[in-house]
């Protein structure tokens, strides 16, 4: 089982992983809701009161020509945007009496009495009936959003994340900022066979590429700890995604690969990996920086039946205090205004001394720095590092 990680990495900055914390997460949707943007009742009495005591001094000066008071009635409509359902009644209520006093005293027939008052209630109504329709959209949305963060606590798994192998931390930005999870995937389990790491990119984006992602990770999930082997674990991944696109041919919609680099550490001091058609990871150590060369890159989960080519494993060193991180094609394929593509390469040579944690911090302001904060794609990174001998659990046999 993996260690919670609050417990050895205290006040871990802002890492954009879904962690489902947060006002919609951790209060009751409807209290966040109604309180979402409200002003304080001794703000809002000494506005209200100054915007009377300017009005009506404007209507006095400016006598029988033009009559100001009567544009009171605005102000519970303003109201009902920012304020609470009782503030907004409060508001609607004062209006209304000072509308009716300066009818009372102002000279008309009794039809203009009644014409006035009678549209100072109705926008005074229509603006509580605004407020109230706001506030119950804005609780719907935050009971979405609550759903919507325990739904993606199942599919990506809150980091950082401490096993007996590797600490593992996590940088994660979907390009639809109102999701919290787009079609980059990962994931890491700790196996009786040690510690799998998974990191991929479905193609397409949307509601559809999530699926794939999460039917990846799902069988992730399971053949992690099930298979013995870390190309088994691929073979099932690979089995997982070509029953996802058989579902989805029958269901009318298109067929999805995955591209996926699967890691297998077993404390060793070296690291298994399987790629499929992703990108190379980067090690960083000694004040260097370097992409990790695999010769064996097989084709996107999803795509083997069109290959003669069986997958392997190889593997690599992993010196105990160097970082091995691995991203996704929307930290290389960012660009800037000018069209060039963001030099990974280049830039990550500047974080070797870096820890895990501060590498992603500054990764990720550098990608909005270059790119302008212009997104256009999924953006995931994980930065791995062997964990310390005194961090490390003792195996306990995991239930398939």
């Amino acid at each position: 089982m993996a260690r919670n990680p609050d417990a050895i990495a205290p006040g871990r900055g802002t890492e954009r992983v879904p962690d489902g914390s947060g006002p919609a997460a951790d209060s009751d949707p409807g209290v966040v809701a109604a309180s979402a943007g409200r002003i304080g009742n001794g703000p809002l009495l000494a506005g209200l009161a100054l915007l009377t005591a300017l009005v009506v001094f404007l209507d006095v000066t400016t006598g029988n020509d033009l009559r100001v008071v009567p544009l009171l009635v605005v102000v519970p409509a303003l109201a009902s945007v920012y304020c609470t359902l009782r503030q907004t009644i409060w508001v609607a209520v004062w209006i209304t009496i000072v509308v009716v006093g300066f009818r009372a005293g102002a000279d008309g027939t009794f039809w203009d009495f009644v014409f006035g008052i009678g549209f100072a209630v109705l926008a005074c109504a229509l603006g509580v009936a605004a407020c109230a329709a706001r506030i119950r959209h804005a609780t719907e949305m935050a009971r979405l959003r609550s759903a919507a963060v325990a739904l993606q606590r199942q599919i990506l798994r809150p980091l950082p994340v401490v096993t007996g192998h590797v600490l593992a931390h996590g940088l994660y930005e979907p390009i639809e900022e109102d999701r919290f999870v787009g079609g980059d995937i990962y994931e890491v389990v700790e196996s009786p066979h040690g510690t799998r790491v998974i990191i991929g990119d479905v193609q397409g984006k949307g509601i559809a590429a999530i699926g794939a992602g999460f039917a990846a990770i799902a069988a992730f999930r399971e053949a992690a700890i099930r298979e013995p082997t870390l190309t088994g674990v691929v073979e099932a991944l690979e089995a997982a995604v070509v029953r996802h696109n058989a579902f989805s041919a029958q269901t009318g919609e298109a067929e999805r690969f995955v591209t996926a680099l699967v890691l297998g550490f077993d404390g060793s001091g070296r690291v298994e990996a399987v790629n499929c058609g992703h990108l190379p990871p980067r090690l960083l150590h000694d004040g260097r920086a370097a992409a990790v060369i695999l010769r064996r890159t097989s084709v996107p989960l999803g795509l083997a039946g069109l290959s003669r080519e069986t997958r392997a494993a190889e593997s690599f060193g992993l010196p105990p205090d160097a970082t091995l991180l691995v991203v996704t094609d929307g930290v290389t394929e960012a660009r800037d205004v000018t069209g060039a593509f963001y030099p990974l390469d280049e830039r990550v040579g500047r974080w070797t001394g870096h820890g895990p944690r501060e590498l992603l911090d500054a990764l990720q302001a550098d990608l909005g720095d270059f790119s302008d904060g212009v997104r256009r794609d999924d953006i995931a990174a994980l930065a791995l590092r062997s964990s310390p001998a005194d961090d490390r659990l003792p195996r306990q046999p995991a239930a398939v």
